[in-house]
């Protein structure tokens, strides 16, 4: 069967292929962040990604149940720390600003919740960010390009699907040791995937028992993003949420994907129009927090934490509410707790200092 024919290169593509043509091939998260994060042409850089016109959806989108009940987190995180105030509220990628809209809408009925507030959106993609000011409406707000510019104090942080776009480095076992996967340029002057000479000694991310053909993936940027957080959770009260989809089980597996117009493409077709993302590394992500001296808590599965925030009676009520929504809320809601779906895919962990554990785990950990 004759390959689809690959769509024409974009600008980016020309320019990262002459690029390697006169330097080498690039490492796979080399190329990620050219992709993603190149000023002129980079896909976080220059689109509104989220949505029906966009090239994906994210939870917030499917159903305002979900940012509801983590509006419910924060604020019950909040209380079972005794009320911190003045405090921050870090949303980190915070898409269209769809899921901080809602969680503030349950967090405004506890008391003395907005009075305390400071609110800080971590967000580098300017049409982004005028989405998420058109969102929020009147409630104040402060943008930073990343985490260490919100001020330290008092906090609660919540990333959803947002490690998930850490670029990573790909390494292959071939059957003379292990080695990188590298984006070169073929006969054609198009990009494509080789492996690098064979490495001196097994990546850190390898395991023993690796056969002939596994892959492991490695993102470079974990570890400083961790010490970040962990600098802000170990000087002020305050947890940091993480909800994406990932790998908890630590099997070795190749999963760098590219999303173009809500369909799966090949990662190296629709270069800065399309959006690249790996599979999170939650052992890593848990290990290097309690290298920092963080408090965990999970990681369980999306379906598990929603259904201990009572995800299906705030669908029935809303059902009892409005009868004609039944089928959309239904849907919207097996979507988010399915197993095959996102309640199976995703998962959720949270980070806190371990002076919290006085206060025991947050719930629905």
């Amino acid at each position: 069967m004759t390959p689809p024919e690959r769509p024409h290169p974009t600008g980016l593509e020309t320019r990262l292929a002459k690029m390697i043509e006169a330097c080498g091939p690039i490492s796979i998260d080399a190329f990620m962040a050219h992709a993603l994060y190149d000023p002129q042409a980079g896909y976080y850089a220059t689109r509104l990604p989220l949505g029906a016109r966009g090239d994906f959806t994210t939870s917030p989108e499917i159903s305002q149940i979900f940012g509801e009940l983590i509006g419910l987190w924060v604020a019950q995180s909040w209380l079972d720390l005794g009320s911190p105030a003045p405090f921050h509220l870090i949303e980190l990628g915070p898409g269209r600003g769809t899921l901080m809209a809602d969680m503030l809408r349950v967090c405004r009925k506890v008391p003395g919740f907005m009075d305390g507030v400071e609110l800080h959106l971590v967000e580098t993609n300017p049409p982004l960010r005028d989405a998420q000011r058109a969102a929020l409406g009147a409630i104040p707000a402060r943008w930073h390009d990343n985490l260490d510019a919100v001020p330290q104090g008092d906090g609660f942080i919540v990333a959803n699907e947002f490690l998930d776009c850490l670029p990573v480095r790909q390494f292959v076992r071939g059957e003379q040791g292990w080695h990188e996967k590298l984006v070169g340029v073929d006969a054609e002057g198009r990009l494509t995937f080789g492996l690098g000479p064979a490495l001196a000694e097994a990546p850190a991310c390898a395991m023993p028992n690796d056969g002939v053909g596994a892959v492991r993936e490695h993102a470079p940027g974990l570890p400083t993003l961790v010490e970040i957080l962990a600098q802000r959770l170990r000087t002020g009260c305050g947890r940091a949420l993480i909800i994406d989809y990932g790998d908890v089980s630590g099997q070795a597996g190749d999963s760098f994907q590219a999303l173009f117009r809500h369909q799966k493409t090949h990662p190296l077709d629709h270069v800065g129009e399309a959006d690249l993302t790996a599979h999170v590394d939650f052992a890593a992500l848990i290990s290097l927090a309690k290298t920092c001296g963080l408090g965990t808590s999970g990681p369980v599965s999306q379906r598990e934490f929603l259904q201990s925030l009572g995800i299906e009676a705030r669908r029935d009520a809303l059902i009892r509410a409005n009868p004609h929504c039944e089928s959309d809320l239904t849907r919207s809601v097996e979507r988010l707790i399915g197993e095959a779906h996102m309640g199976g895919l995703f998962h959720v962990v949270a980070l806190e200092s371990p002076l919290n554990a006085a206060h025991g785990p947050p719930i629905g950990l």
